[in-house]
This record gives structure tokens, C-alpha cells and sequence, in this order.
């Protein structure tokens, strides 16, 4: 005999009151200054006025192309972030994010060598989401036919992504007609992403935003979503009720790999043009973490995946004036991430 579960209905009384909204502002404020204030600490360790570093972070990020670039570095962000949502609320953990991405690249690349002018595009972007699934597909498969938890797998397959990729750039799909460098031949202007007019910005943020949306909808008001939420609180619960367990958790990973892929195949037609070695420059990692921030709700983690290409952009004055290396803006990210997880958790008890 198995039960039957029915998805809860949304009232209309489910806002924050004013002062717990002030309160959680105040400790999320609280949180990030504690953060902000660790990497003080250190720049000082490094020999740095930690005022004047701090303060040319935030005026590189507040120029005009500065804003452009954030938009940009934001865009794989936050479909790479969706792809750690989805999965999560099936209790998966999707890591392979950055393999994911690669592989979507590969695929969209593959198919701008195939297919000449504009009609390239959108088959690119088709492959990149294609190629993320098959790709979050085998972690998915090793988890429930040998039980290898997708933590593992997706990790590990990041490296097996990066090394298809090197393959073809170094041998089949290297330029005859580049400089020498291993890298392909770049994607014709037709093939590219659109600009917003009048900006450096392509139109991949619109495709980014609106997977956010989706994700914001599917997870809040389907079934199905309802479904991921149970598989992902109980599965033997969920299992006993009646949900088809391991078909939703093989949704969950196909739809974040057809996300991640997506984000790969946006990077590479928006602003790469061409594979080439550090494609992605850690957008899965960045993502993943943007996610985690976000506590994998789909609307914040837009903002989050924001935040952290804010300072991403920001961290090149760190370089630039400060004499610090590139690593350094990782830190800062990383401090922030306990930041909140901290505050998270003491909110919780």
C-alpha cells in the first residue's frame, strides 16, 4: 500500500515580516563585512594597504565596461549555477559543473566546424545542452545502477572533459591556419552570439535569465518540482509513496548537465569564438560556489552569480595596482563563501 502526496498550495500570507527581513539584511551584512575584514587581515600580511585595495576593487567594478564585463562573466555563472540548483533539490550534489561546461563548448564547437553561417547558432547551443546532459548522464547512470555517489563522478569527470578537449585542440581540431598555438579555427561572425545593442554585452544574459526563471517556476509551482523536493528530503519516503525515485533523479542530472552544457556553448559563441586551453577559466567552480551562496535557490543564485563576477572584474585591480596575484581574488571568494555558510548556520540553530 503506498500513500499519496499532494503538493502543498501556496497562501497568500507567506511574505517576511519587515523586522525578520531587516535582521536577516543585518546578519547577511554582518557576515560579508566579517568576510571583508579576514581578507583586510591578510593583504596586510601581504604588505598591502588594505584600504586603498580595497577601495580600487570597488572603483574597477563600478566603470562603465567594468559593469559590461560583470553582465558577461555573470552569464555562464548563473546557467552554471542552475545547474547545481536543480540537481540539489533531488539531494544530489553536482560538482562536475566545469566538465559539464567544457563538453557542452566542445560540442557547440564541433558543430560550428560542421555547419558554415547563422544557422550554426542555434544547434550550437542544442549541442552544448546535449552534450552537458550525456555528460551529467554518466555520473547519473554510475549512481544508480553501481551506487557511486555523483559527488565523486561529477568531479572527476571534470578532468576527463579537459582532456577531450586538449586532445582536439592539440590534433584533429587544431587551426592549420593559426598561429600554432593549440586552439580551433575561430567561429565565423554569423555564428556568434548577438550584442545588446550599443553594449559589449551578447544576448546569452536573456538565455540565462530566463533559465532562471524557468527553474524558478518548475521548482516552486509543478508537480514535478514538488517531486524533486521529496526524492531529495526522504527517497525511501519517496519511494514507498509511489514516485518513480531513480527516473527523477535521472531528470534532475540530465536537466543541470543540459544547463552547465548550455552555459558552455553560450561562453564559447559570446565570447571565446574558439576552444582554446582555459576555455572556462573555473566558471563550473565559480557557479558551484555561486549556488552554494545562494543556498541553491534559483532567484538569489542570479544575484550571487552577480556578486561573484563582480569580483572577479574587481580582483584585476588587486593585480594591476597591488601587485598580488590572480589567486588572491579566489580567497576573498572563498572567505565569503564560509561567511555565509557560518551565518547559515548559526541562523538555523
Amino acid at each position: 500500500m503506498t500513500a499519496t502526496l499532494t503538493q502543498p498550495v501556496a497562501t497568500e500570507h507567506t511574505g517576511i515580516p519587515l523586522r525578520t527581513a531587516l535582521r536577516t539584511a543585518a546578519r547577511w551584512t554582518g557576515a560579508l563585512a566579517g568576510a571583508v575584514a579576514l581578507f583586510a587581515v591578510l593583504l596586510l600580511a601581504k604588505g598591502v594597504d588594505p584600504v586603498a585595495a580595497l577601495t580600487g576593487m570597488i572603483a574597477q567594478a563600478f566603470t562603465g565596461p567594468s559593469l559590461e564585463q560583470i553582465v558577461i562573466k555573470a552569464t555562464p555563472l548563473i546557467l552554471g549555477a542552475m545547474a547545481v540548483v536543480l540537481p540539489a533539490r533531488a539531494g544530489l550534489t553536482n560538482v562536475g559543473g566545469e566538465g559539464q561546461i567544457l563538453i557542452g563548448a566542445v560540442a557547440g564547437a564541433g558543430v560550428g566546424l560542421a555547419v558554415p553561417g547563422p544557422a550554426a547558432l542555434p544547434l550550437m547551443l542544442l549541442a552544448g545542452a546535449a552534450g552537458g546532459a550525456l555528460w551529467a548522464g554518466v555520473a547519473a547512470a554510475m549512481r544508480l545502477v553501481v551506487g557511486v555517489n555523483e559527488a565523486v563522478t561529477t568531479l572527476l569527470l571534470n578532468y576527463v572533459a579537459l582532456d577531450i578537449m586538449l586532445y582536439l585542440i592539440y590534433e584533429p581540431w587544431k587551426d592549420p591556419h593559426g598561429s600554432g598555438q593549440p586552439a580551433t579555427r575561430p567561429l565565423e561572425i554569423a555564428q556568434r552570439m548577438p550584442l545588446v545593442s550599443g553594449t559589449a554585452i551578447h544576448m546569452g544574459i536573456v538565455v540565462a535569465l530566463l533559465v532562471a526563471v524557468a527553474v524558478w517556476l518548475v521548482l516552486r509551482g509543478t508537480s514535478f518540482g514538488f517531486h524533486l523536493s521529496v526524492v531529495g528530503g526522504n527517497p525511501e519516503a519517496a519511494r514507498r509513496a509511489g514516485l518513480p525515485v531513480a527516473r527523477l533523479i535521472l531528470a534532475a542530472m540530465l536537466l543541470g548537465g543540459a544547463f552547465a552544457g548550455l552555459a558552455g556553448a553560450v561562453h564559447l559563441a559570446g565570447v571565446e569564438f574558439k576552444l582554446r586551453p582555459g576555455l572556462t577559466t573555473n566558471i563550473g567552480y565559480i557557479a558551484f560556489l555561486a549556488a552554494w551562496l545562494a543556498r541553491h535557490r534559483p532567484l538569489p543564485a542570479v544575484g550571487a552569480a552577480l556578486l561573484l563576477a563582480a569580483v572577479t572584474v574587481a580582483g584585476d585591480s588587486l593585480q594591476l595596482d597591488s601587485g598580488l596575484p590572480a589567486a588572491t581574488v579566489n580567497v576573498l571568494m572563498g572567505l565569503v563563501l564560509l561567511a555565509v555558510l557560518g551565518w547559515s548556520r548559526h541562523a538555523r540553530r
